[in-house]
């Protein structure tokens, strides 16, 4: 039953109903709870307050069922780990951290402001309902691999950024003190120009200070563009790899071996010629001690060993039969 549990509450294959159901559930649940704290909000729904208490109330006891039942199964979740171990560990993961920080505010912390807040971590539950789609894994795998890129950009905004405060605040501090009063007064009109949103609360009034405010601003949409161009290749990169993965091939029933030599006539064709030639489906060649993939590019030499879809070699073994009885 244990293991059963465990099936359900992980990320369900599409073949295993209750649980696929399960994730539809949480995911229903997770919405319905994020969406009742945030209506809650409106002072016009005042009279509807009630029913977002109730509707609050369901979904964080589902969230402890769902916690408790996560705790129980952890030592499957984690096998290689003894019980006790199992379960420490899921407290510090990521889904652990989660699940508790969403449940503690409501039974403990209601009653101040500041823990309250914590509560809007329920949003990063709505990550466990992608975790596991296409879509997500596309984003988290170009991140992972751009990511010394990424944070190599990042660096170079940052120092731009310090720059700039330092070179307003030199430039408009006498004409300005109260609001640069110092090197670092100047970091909020650095990000909202360098990020391009120029939101106008500060800005220059020298023309020293409006002169570096242009650099910084054609500044800012380059270093935007950086890493944006980086995850946009990135993007690109993982897209022809799906698009290279995807390709679907039937199944092969059996394999056959056919010897490169002068009365097969592969020697000096590549593999696509031969394919296309012969009717053939080469998969690998055998070269002395080394297996080279099948290109299409690639020549057969003589003394090639070449692996080849057994149906396919029927066909050209009774072609070769018919030729030769017409002959």
């Amino acid at each position: 039953m244990k293991k059963r549990i465990f099936d359900i509450i992980s990320i369900g294959y599409k073949e295993d109903l209750p649980s696929r159901l399960f994730d539809w559930f949480i995911s229903v649940v997770i919405i319905l709870n994020i969406l009742a704290m945030t209506l809650s909000t409106f002072k016009t729904l005042e009279p509807a307050a009630p029913v977002f208490e109730v509707i609050e109330l369901v979904t964080v006891g589902v969230f402890c069922i769902e916690y408790v039942l996560r705790v129980w199964t952890a030592d499957l979740l984690y096998p290689d780990l003894g019980p006790i171990t199992s379960r420490i560990r899921f407290f510090f993961s990521y889904d652990g951290i989660i699940d508790l920080l969403t449940i503690l505010p409501f039974y403990f912390l209601s009653g101040f402001i500041v823990f309250r807040m914590l509560r809007v971590v329920r949003i990063f539950r709505l990550f466990k309902i992608n975790s596991q789609l296409d879509s997500f894994n596309v984003i988290t795998s170009v991140l992972k691999e751009k990511r010394n890129q990424i944070i190599s950009s990042v660096f170079i905004i940052l120092i731009l950024m310090l720059a700039s405060s330092i070179g307003m605040y030199s430039a408009e501090h006498t004409a300005q003190p109260d609001k640069f009063e110092n090197a670092f007064s100047g970091i909020w009109w650095s990000i909202s120009t360098l990020m391009t949103v120029g939101y106008g609360d500060i800005y220059p009034i020298t023309v020293v200070g409006k002169i570096m405010a242009i650099f910084t601003a054609i500044l800012g949409v380059g270093v935007v563009a950086v890493p944006t161009g980086i995850i946009s290749a990135g993007f690109v990169e993982q897209y022809q790899k799906n698009i290279s993965s995807d390709r679907t091939y039937r199944d092969i029933s059996s394999i056959g071996e056919i010897l490169a030599d002068a009365d097969s006539g592969f020697i000096g064709l590549s593999v696509g010629d031969i394919n296309r030639s012969f009717g053939l489906r080469v998969l690998v060649l055998i070269r002395g001690e080394l297996t080279i993939i099948a290109a299409d590019s690639v020549k057969a030499e003589e003394g090639d060993i070449l692996v080849v879809e057994s149906d396919k070699l029927k066909k050209k073994r009774m072609k070769i039969r018919k030729q030769k009885a017409s002959e």
